[in-house]
C-alpha cells in the first residue's frame, strides 16, 4: 500500500507542469486604467500559452510596491516583473526621458518612431541592471487641466502644478509655477486639499481621476506622449524554459500592439467623458502654444547639453527618420 501510494504520488508529480510558478507583478495604476487592463490581458495570454506553467498575478494601484519602488523591486528580484513610467528613470540617464520632452513627438506616429529609436538604447541601459524591457505603451498626448482658461504661459505663474517626472518639474519651473510630485492615484485628494491647482496629464488620467470634480477646463496642448514600460528581471527570465520564454515574448508583442491601439482609442473617448461631465474642452490659444513651445525649446537645449552619447544617439536616429 505504501509503495502504491508513493508510485501514485510520483505519477501525479510527473503529470503536473514541471516548472509551474506564479510571478507577482506590481503596477502603479488602478484597474480602470487602460494600461492595467492591457497588462491583465497580457497575463491571461501568458497563462493560456504556457498551459499554466507561468501565472502572472497583477497587483494594481501600487498595492504591492509604490510606483517609485517598482523598478528597483524588479532589479533586486523581490518581484520578477513590473510596470512603471519610463521617464521616471531620466535622472539615471536622459535617454529614459526623451519621450517627455515637450513637443518633440506629439502624435502616435511620431511617438512610435521615437520608441523605435529609443528601444535599443533603453534595452542596453537596462541590461546593465539585470533588467529587460518586454513592451512599452504610450499615454495619450498630455493636456492642461485648470480652473478657468489659460491664455498664456504667464497665467500658470504661481500655481501649484502636479508633476510626475523630471521633465514636468522642469516645465513647471520654467513656467514659474510650483511643481509638486503627486502620483496618479492621489490626484483627487491633492486637488481637494489644495496641494495642487493645475496639472498636465492625459485624458485617460483626467477621466479616471474624475477631474471635473476639481477643475473645469481641459486645454488640448498635446505636449508629448510619455510611455509606460513593462520590464522583467533578466536572470529570472533566463531561468524559464525556452518555450515559456517564447510564449512571454509573443504575449508581450501582442500587448504592445494592443496597448498602442487602446491608447489611441482612449484619447478622444476620455475627452468626451470629461465634456459629458461638464468640463470645457478647449483649443489652446496661439499665445499659449508659443509660450509652451519656447519652454520646450529651452528644455530640449538643456537636455541635449546634458544627455549621454546614448541619449544623443536616440535623438539623431529619430530626427533622421
Amino acid at each position: 500500500m505504501i509503495r502504491f501510494a508513493a508510485t501514485a504520488a510520483t505519477a501525479m508529480a510527473i503529470a503536473a507542469p514541471a516548472l509551474a510558478e506564479t510571478w507577482n507583478m506590481p503596477v502603479p495604476y488602478g484597474d480602470s486604467t487602460f494600461h492595467t487592463v492591457n497588462i491583465r490581458e497580457f497575463a491571461a495570454d501568458v497563462a493560456e500559452a504556457t498551459d499554466g506553467a507561468l501565472e502572472i498575478e497583477v497587483h494594481s494601484a501600487g498595492s504591492l510596491f509604490p510606483h517609485a519602488e517598482i523598478k528597483n523591486a524588479v532589479r533586486s528580484r523581490q518581484v520578477p516583473i513590473g510596470e512603471f513610467l519610463l521617464s521616471r528613470l531620466s535622472n539615471e540617464d536622459a535617454a529614459f526621458g526623451i519621450d517627455s520632452q515637450p513637443f518633440l513627438a506629439t502624435s502616435y506616429d511620431e511617438a512610435m518612431t521615437l520608441w523605435e529609436a529609443q528601444k535599443p538604447v533603453v534595452t542596453e541601459l537596462m541590461e546593465k541592471q539585470d533588467l529587460m524591457p518586454l513592451f512599452s505603451v504610450p499615454w495619450p498626448a498630455q493636456g492642461l487641466y485648470t480652473n478657468g482658461k489659460i491664455a498664456t504661459v504667464d497665467d500658470l505663474s504661481g500655481l501649484r502644478f502636479r508633476a510626475y517626472n523630471a521633465a514636468l518639474e522642469q516645465l513647471a519651473t520654467l513656467a514659474k509655477a510650483a511643481p509638486v510630485q503627486i502620483e496618479a492615484t492621489d490626484i483627487a485628494q491633492a486637488f481637494s486639499t489644495g496641494q495642487v491647482q493645475a496639472m498636465m496629464t492625459s485624458p485617460s488620467t483626467g477621466a479616471n481621476s474624475t477631474a471635473w470634480d476639481f477643475v473645469d477646463t481641459y486645454t488640448a496642448v498635446d505636449a508629448w506622449l510619455p510611455k509606460n514600460v513593462v520590464v522583467v528581471n533578466k536572470r529570472m527570465f533566463d531561468r524559464l524554459p525556452e518555450d515559456v520564454q517564447a510564449a512571454v515574448m509573443e504575449a508581450a508583442a501582442a500587448a504592445e500592439a494592443r496597448g498602442w491601439e487602446m491608447s489611441s482609442e482612449e484619447a478622444e473617448a476620455k475627452k468626451a467623458v470629461m465634456e459629458e461631465n461638464g468640463m470645457a474642452i478647449v483649443t489652446p490659444t496661439p499665445e499659449l502654444m508659443d509660450g509652451l513651445k519656447a519652454i520646450g525649446g529651452t528644455m530640449m537645449e538643456q537636455w541635449s547639453a546634458s544627455a549621454s552619447q546614448e541619449g544623443k544617439a536616440i535623438l539623431d536616429a529619430y530626427q533622421a527618420d
